[in-house]
């Protein structure tokens, strides 16, 4: 089982040790781009841009995009929505190092899809999904409460992917919201 000391969460490579049910590990684990995966499955896709600024690094972000403490990076936060419904938070850091010279477009995303931008830049890498059930008192859970305007009071799936272009790291943490359980199957 996946342990959650405080306000940190331990990730996991291991889909097994978050305990999802099957149709949450598919979304987790699926490797294609999740707005693509949105789209298919709603007949209105939109990002909806909460905030981006400089802001300080969480603990459990400090490691996985290689900084040496809690320091200022470049920070966003977005709903996906399907049919107006928010179906994920999506929360994206980027060292203040790397914004200008490795991901110049980010500070310009305003309410396009990172997603889009990701998987269709050949120069972007992708690593090795991390999976972990958030606990309310997670720091990103509040900010999505907040967003959303209402009590969130049971742990939340989660998953995140580091992501490097040229020297540029990029961190993504997507957390999957009770509507997505409302949303139909692809369309064809």
């Amino acid at each position: 089982m996946t342990k959650q000391a405080g306000s940190s969460a331990r990730w996991t490579s291991n889909i097994n040790h978050v305990n999802a049910s099957p149709a949450m590990q598919a979304w987790l684990t699926d490797q294609m781009s999740l707005t693509v995966k949105l789209m298919q499955r709603c007949e209105r896709f939109r990002v909806q841009r909460l905030m981006q600024g400089n802001a300080r690094v969480l603990r459990d972000e400090v490691q996985a995009i290689d900084l040496p403490r809690r320091v200022a990076v470049q920070q966003r936060e977005v709903l996906l929505r399907c049919d107006e419904q928010p179906v994920v938070y999506a929360h994206t850091v980027v060292p203040l190092t790397a914004t200008a010279s490795d991901w110049p477009f980010f500070g310009r995303l305003g309410e396009r899809s990172l997603g889009t931008t990701l998987f269709g830049d050949p120069r972007v890498q992708r690593g090795v999904l991390e999976y972990a059930r958030l606990r309310v008192c997670h720091p990103l859970m509040r900010r999505a409460a907040q967003a959303l305007d209402v009590d969130i009071a049971m742990p939340l799936f989660a998953r995140r992917c580091l992501y490097r272009r040229r020297q540029g790291l990029l961190l993504v943490t997507e957390i999957f919201l009770p509507a997505l359980d409302r949303i139909g199957p692809a369309r064809e």
